[in-house]
Parts: structure tokens; sequence; C-alpha cells
């Protein structure tokens, strides 16, 4: 028996508790957070993207502060905005939406955005606070990743974990988050010989390789939880990098593809936001 894991019950919780910690914010110091989403040019994807966080940001009664830059904004134009953010007391957090056309340094433009203001979780200073188990923002998914399991009661500690990809922006961070909490953790990627034995070990598996339906029945160990973060449109479906159908009956716990990570990367995006303006506040008291 196989429980679908709600990811927007639980992004719904966590929007709530980040609209509650606003209110108080709010009611101690007199101004809310201000999120700053910056796009660059007019790429339809992030476009929806932007629009959902923006509105995600202002329903928390958060101060939406965008920035829509032209596709053909140079390297020194786009500095010069993400530098007058950083120096913002309004703005407690800032967001790059990638990816950026290819004519600009993406790279480059992250290292503008100060640690403390970083809610993506990309910077290498972030990355480097991750590494070292010491606090800092997460990258929004893999945090949202470990709040489900939470959710779900899933036991991480002495867990054989696999995360199958190893991306900056989730494979990686996801490995790290999960050995913090005492999980053994293996990280696969295109390399990995027999991928479906290394994942058939795995008592909880974190698939975000890019591929669609990459994971069958074959790779899932019976009773694992299993955590889809692909999504792809397939013949005019929504589909994950696992195959649910063929998982379904094996998997103890599956998060669907819509409606499992994909609700709690904008909520932890706003909780990201949420504590980096309750920092902010206590550097500046």
């Amino acid at each position: 028996m196989t429980t679908l894991i709600d990811g927007r019950s639980i992004a719904a919780e966590v929007r709530a508790e980040v609209a509650a910690g606003v209110a108080q914010l709010v009611a101690a110091r007199g101004a809310p957070p201000g999120l700053a989403t910056v796009l660059v040019g007019d790429d339809p994807a992030s476009q929806v993207y932007i629009r959902s966080k923006r509105a995600a940001c202002t329903h928390a009664g958060m101060v939406d502060l965008h920035r829509h830059l032209p596709v053909n904004v140079s390297q020194q134009e786009a500095c010069a905005v993400l530098d007058e953010l950083a120096g913002d007391p309004a703005v407690s957090g800032i967001l790059l939406q990638l990816p950026l056309p290819p004519h600009l340094d993406a790279e480059a433009l992250l290292a503008r955005i100060p640690a403390a203001k970083d809610v993506d979780g990309l910077t290498t200073a972030n990355a480097g606070l991750l590494a070292q188990g010491r606090p800092g923002l997460r990258p929004c998914t893999p945090a949202g990743v470990v709040r489900l399991l939470d959710r779900c009661g899933v036991e991480l500690r002495g867990a054989e974990a696999v995360v199958v990809g190893r991306s900056l922006l989730v494979g990686r961070p996801m490995a790290q988050l999960l050995l913090q909490r005492d999980a053994t953790v293996t990280l696969a990627h295109s390399r990995t010989r027999d991928l479906a034995r290394v994942c058939l070990r795995a008592d909880v598996l974190v698939v975000a390789a890019g591929i669609p339906q990459l994971i069958g029945a074959d790779a899932v160990k019976p009773g694992a939880t299993v955590i889809d973060v692909g999504i792809h449109r397939v013949d005019g479906a929504l589909v994950g990098d696992v195959d649910a159908r063929a998982v379904t009956g094996v998997a103890g716990h599956l998060s669907p593809v819509p409606g499992g990570v994909g609700p709690m990367t904008i909520a932890m995006l706003l909780a990201n936001t949420l504590a980096a303006a309750e920092e902010q506040g206590k550097l500046g008291a």
C-alpha cells in the first residue's frame, strides 16, 4: 500500500506559519519582510514561476519588490541592480530567477547577493555554511523535501538514503541535509554503475535527475519513501523522474507530480525570507 504525500496541504501549513510569523514581526518592528525577485527577459516558464512567488509573497503579508530587467541587460547593469537591492534595508531577501540569458554570468551575479539575503541558498557562502553544518539559508527545494519527510514521520537517523542527481540546486544540498540528519547517504549520478541496484538499498530515495520516469519499480525497495523532485510534460501530461504508476504498490510513501515537492519550494522560499528578516533585525538591533 502506497501513501501519497500531500505536498499542497503541507505547503499550506508552512505558508500559514510564515504568515503568522510575518504578523508578529510587523507588530514588533513595524515593517514587514521584503522579497526582491529579479527576472531577466521574458522566458515564459520563468514568468510563471515568478508570478507564483510574488503572489505567495504578498499573500503572506510580505512586500513584493520585484525587478524585471530587459533580456539585453548588460552584466554591469544587472550587477548594479543587485548591489542596490543588497544595500536596501527594506529588502530582506533577493532571488535571481534562473536560467539567465547566455550573455550573462550567473555565477558572478549570484556572488553579488549577500549571504544574509540569499533566500535561494545558492551563494558560495551559504553552500559553505551548509557543508560545515552551520546555520544559514538553505536551498528551498531540498529544505522542502526535509519538511515533507518530517511531516510524514519518516525516520532519517540511521536510514539508508539515496539521492539521484548531483546538481548544485538540489542533489548536492539534499545529500548534505540528509547527512546532517544522521542518514547514511549515497549520491548517485549519470556515471553511477547499476543505478537500480544502488537505489534498491534506499529507505529514503530522492530523485532529482531531470530525466522523465527514470526510476521504476525495479529500483525501489518495498516500503521505501520515494520523493520525486522532477517535473516534465510528456505527451501532454505532467510526469516526474519516477514512474509513479510502476512504483505505486511498492513504495511506502510517494510524492506525486504535480502536488508533491513543487508547492514546498515556494513555501520554503517564504520561510527563508522570514528567517532572513528576523536575523537582519537582530543584527540591526
